[in-house]
């Protein structure tokens, strides 16, 4: 078999599996399969997911099943205004009777940490867990500590709540692979989750995805073929986001409505995003059972990719513009390779 076919053939495999990943879910949660495939693609790509949705959406539920069925281990931390870095990393303990000090471990030594409404933490606790999603290690008193393998941060937090919460800083939020946004279920769905009466969180769910599974999709991403003109597109898309380069890059490509985009735009984003977006678009690949990159691979992710990395003008906000606007309006605006 050659190098093509076995690689068109994992990615097949790779479907399968998380197909199976799905449906071992779909026991315990109905709908939300926007929140699994940000979870799958960033245990995949090694990112990091925020989710955005009011109460009640199952989110916490979501990434314990994800967390069940693959066998990894997980902690929820709750983020409130008055917890200290200590409360998420850990702290030296002075041992009285041998006269030392020894180390306890907080509870982001695991292999997926939910953070719940990380907002509501202050600056410091921030920089603290920017330091475990950038460098996958953390320092406690002066020496450092390598965190588990695989490890990937899934925070969520309250869109309609603002009192006692805190902006994340632009340098946390572009750390973030990807920010899903959470959505009311559809009446469909709505009915089965009352039929269940609210107990999905006792049904049983099997594990049905190794430690080997999971290293073997994350070996196989570097394998997909992302072509020259595909990564050109996805450059040009982040090069838009940049008002000090957007209309350079927009008078080669985008004739229409370039200034209408540019001046809701204070900052775009970073060469960060176009790795991601390139990442991502690998993954939505592998989702679908192919070995290379198309076009509506990166369409699929932009939003979820760059929602959160652009920072947008008063003239946005006064106007109702949100960042979903004006990535469709470049998705639409970008020729197609």
């Amino acid at each position: 078999m050659s190098d093509s076919n076995q690689l068109q053939q994992d990615c097949l495999w790779c479907r399968n599996i998380i197909e199976d990943c799905k449906k071992e879910v779909g026991k315990r949660i109905i709908g939300q399969t926007q929140v699994f495939d940000g979870i799958f693609t960033a245990m995949i790509t090694g990112g990091h997911i925020l989710l955005e949705g009011v109460p009640g959406l199952a989110k916490t539920l979501a990434v314990k099943t994800f967390a069940e069925i693959s066998g990894l281990s997980f902690k929820r931390i709750q983020f409130t205004p008055d917890l200290l870095p200590a409360d998420v990393t850990g702290t030296m303990l002075y041992n009285q009777n041998e006269s030392s000090f020894s180390v306890r471990k907080g509870p982001i030594f695991t292999n997926i940490v939910l953070a719940d409404e990380i907002n509501r933490s202050p600056a410091k606790v921030q920089s603290a867990l920017l330091e475990a999603m950038a460098e996958k290690q953390v320092t406690i008193g002066e020496q450092t500590y390598e965190l588990p393998k695989p490890f990937f941060v899934l925070a969520t937090q309250n869109p309609i709540e603002q009192e006692g919460t805190y902006n994340l800083p632009e340098a946390e939020l572009d750390r973030f692979l990807m920010k899903v946004m959470v959505h009311y279920p559809n009446a469909k769905n709505e009915i089965e989750i009352v039929k269940n009466k609210g107990k999905a969180a006792d049904i049983s769910v099997e594990k049905v995805l190794s430690e080997s599974d999971i290293k073997k999709c994350q070996e196989l991403l570097d394998s997909v073929v992302c072509d020259d003109a595909i990564i050109e597109y996805i450059v040009s898309i982040v090069n838009v986001t940049r008002p000090e380069t957007g209309k350079k890059a927009a008078n080669k490509s985008v004739t229409k409505d370039r200034d209408d985009i540019l001046r809701y735009i204070s900052f775009g984003a970073s060469p960060r995003a176009s790795i991601a977006l390139c990442q991502c678009a690998k993954v939505n690949a592998m989702f679908e059972g192919r070995s290379f990159v198309i076009p509506e691979d990166v369409k699929a992710v932009a939003n979820k990719v760059l929602r959160h990395r652009l920072v947008l003008s008063y003239e946005a906000a006064a106007d109702g513009i949100t960042s979903d606007d004006l990535i469709d309006k470049i998705l639409a605006l970008m020729p197609v390779p």
